[in-house]
């Protein structure tokens, strides 16, 4: 008997239980450009979504952490980078969060 596995179940991107680079790259990008937008930049203006891609870019960055090896080689050195990366965008979304409920913006 032959069993028909569809596109999306044999793509690893998708299982959230395997490590997968590409997956927590789109997640932190996303997730920042979704923050961008909440937050209306120049302009920063208050708001409770802004939670929603904070914890995305955090759940992207430990995703990101999961594919780190215990040996130091190019590929472990890649991850690496990401993963300042995904905390550059952590702490830009921080910002976005914090700021307009401090009363520090112009």
């Amino acid at each position: 008997m032959v069993r028909s596995v569809g596109v999306l179940h044999s793509v690893r991107v998708f299982h959230p239980g395997q490590r997968s680079l590409v997956r927590s790259t789109v997640m932190a990008l996303g997730s920042f450009v979704t923050g961008f937008l909440i937050s209306g930049y120049p302009d920063l203006r208050r708001s409770p979504w802004m939670i929603v891609p904070v914890v995305v870019c955090a759940m992207a960055a430990l995703d990101t952490a999961r594919c780190m090896q215990k040996r130091w080689n190019f590929y472990h050195g890649a991850v690496l980078l990401l993963l300042y990366a995904d905390l550059m965008i952590l702490l830009m979304l921080t910002f976005f969060l914090v700021v307009p409920y401090s009363g520090l913006t112009l």
